[in-house]
């Protein structure tokens, strides 16, 4: 069944706009990744423009993250006053990004930036994962976490504009968390993701947050930020289509629901790996399509 999508002004099948909400709502469910990494990249191959992909995008993360944050916060699992220190650079950094789009769109280098930029993330972000999945199955990585933690230690340690957060038991520089702050509203508004997959082991590597507090407070921080950029997205760009948002809802919540089922057969590090091949698999898409000659480079169609 075929709709048409008011705002990208083109037609897309609605079962496969359902499945693709389906596949992001057990991502969530399962890895605990907000699944943008994976829908704002099959919109583009289901020719959605990038543009309209991740500003659509936008409004998805608002709905799973103010989810998120509600659970967590009737659990006591978020740190608002460390929250509000990253909610402050990731605003900065989501005007920023929103900046970055408009220039980019007035370019006409949206789409390419915006595919090239996957590529890299998903590649490294991939990689990485998958070596440290590995070296897990193998049993080579008894010391990391721990050695990774005095490394950033180390780096962080003697930088000025300390402050104390109960919450978290730390003591650290606000610098540190405003700088992820600014990563994470860049990622919002220029990628259409909410970064979790890179805040969450930054928070807990860099800043030496309990893990029990990190997703809740990086949620937090996430919603406020993807609610301004969705803003600013349908007022400076216009490049939000809330009737593809909705039907991206509707089938993360069925997905949602589905994943809660499926997580208890899917832990530890065999999850980490098939993340990984999840994310190297739509990276290689990606690199494919930005890279590889296609066999037609103009095609016609008649309509009517």
């Amino acid at each position: 069944m075929e709709i048409y999508l008011p705002v990208a002004e083109m037609s897309v099948a609605l079962e496969t706009i359902i499945g693709l909400g389906v596949a992001v709502g057990m991502l969530s469910s399962i890895f605990g990744v907000g699944g943008g990494f994976l829908a704002t990249p099959f919109l583009v191959f289901l020719g959605v423009p990038a543009s309209f992909a991740v500003g659509t995008q936008a409004i998805q993360l608002i709905s799973s993250s103010l989810s998120g944050v509600l659970g967590h916060w009737r659990k006591g699992n978020v740190d608002f006053k460390l929250g509000s220190i990253m909610l402050a650079g990731s605003l900065v950094g989501t005007v920023l990004g929103i900046l970055i789009f408009k220039l980019l769109q007035y370019t006409g280098q949206i789409d390419v930036v915006i595919n090239a930029l996957y590529v890299l993330l998903l590649g490294s972000i991939g990689g990485i994962m998958l070596y440290e999945s590995f070296k897990a199955i193998l049993k080579k990585n008894h010391s990391s976490e721990a050695k990774r933690s005095r490394f950033w230690t180390k780096i962080t340690h003697g930088l000025p504009y300390t402050m104390t957060f109960p919450r978290s038991n730390l003591c650290i520089s606000i610098i540190v968390p405003i700088a992820l702050g600014v990563i994470g509203g860049l990622m919002v508004s220029v990628l259409g993701i909410g970064g979790g997959f890179l805040l969450v082991p930054a928070m807990i590597y860099i800043l030496g947050m309990p893990s029990s507090l990190v997703i809740g407070t990086s949620m937090f921080q996430i919603l406020v930020s993807t609610s301004l950029s969705a803003l600013l997205h349908i007022v400076s760009n216009n490049t939000v289509d809330l009737l593809l948002a909705l039907i991206l809802m509707i089938g993360s919540l069925i997905g949602g629901q589905i994943g809660v089922r499926l997580v208890k057969y899917i832990k530890g590090a065999p999850a980490r790996l098939a993340l990984a091949l999840i994310l190297l698999s739509v990276c290689f898409m990606l690199w494919e399509s930005l890279f590889i000659e296609p066999l037609e480079h103009f095609t016609t169609e008649i309509i009517g």
